[in-house]
């Protein structure tokens, strides 16, 4: 399964948001420093973890991004849903019932092993991601990251 390099973009942006203080935010545009990335498209790709719940987003001149709930409360499969969508990347079109291979229809009448085994593969990936919160990432990180990140971020410590 190959996701969308956004999908990389955004699962950091919110594991760099979850290391502020609650109620900090950053801008898209120190976001896009902080990693180097394209700030206005990355600003569009945040949009989409504001409309999944994911993200706040408030305007002004202090405005910015901070994560909508707690980071115990927030998965990995929430934010990949969010850029990527939820919908199976395998799609089987019954190839096995085409060509000079094609089986007779009556053995055909029953899902694909291999399209059972890609569904079956998706659920098994989902359900990793859904086990996943950004708590659980921060968890891992070494001692020192959060206080790097909000000293880049913000200037705070």
């Amino acid at each position: 399964m190959k996701l969308p390099v956004s999908t990389e973009w955004l699962l950091h942006c919110a594991t760099s948001l979850a290391q502020l203080e609650p109620g900090v935010t950053a801008s898209a545009a120190q976001l896009a420093d902080y990693y180097d990335l394209p700030a206005p498209y990355l600003a569009k790709q945040l949009q989409a973890l504001v409309r999944a719940g994911v993200l706040a987003a408030t305007t002004g001149p202090r405005g910015g991004f901070r994560l909508a709930r707690a980071a115990a409360d927030i998965t990995m499969l929430q934010i990949v849903e969010a850029v990527d969508g939820a919908a199976m990347p395998y799609e089987c079109r019954e190839i096995r019932a085409q060509g000079r291979g094609a089986l007779p229809p009556e053995e055909c009448r029953r899902a694909c092993v291999l399209a059972e085994k890609m569904a079956d593969a998706h659920r098994a990936w989902r359900a990793s991601l859904a086990g996943v919160t950004l708590a659980d990432i921060l968890a891992e990180l070494p001692a020192h990251a959060p206080q790097r990140t909000r000293s880049i971020l913000t200037g705070r410590t």
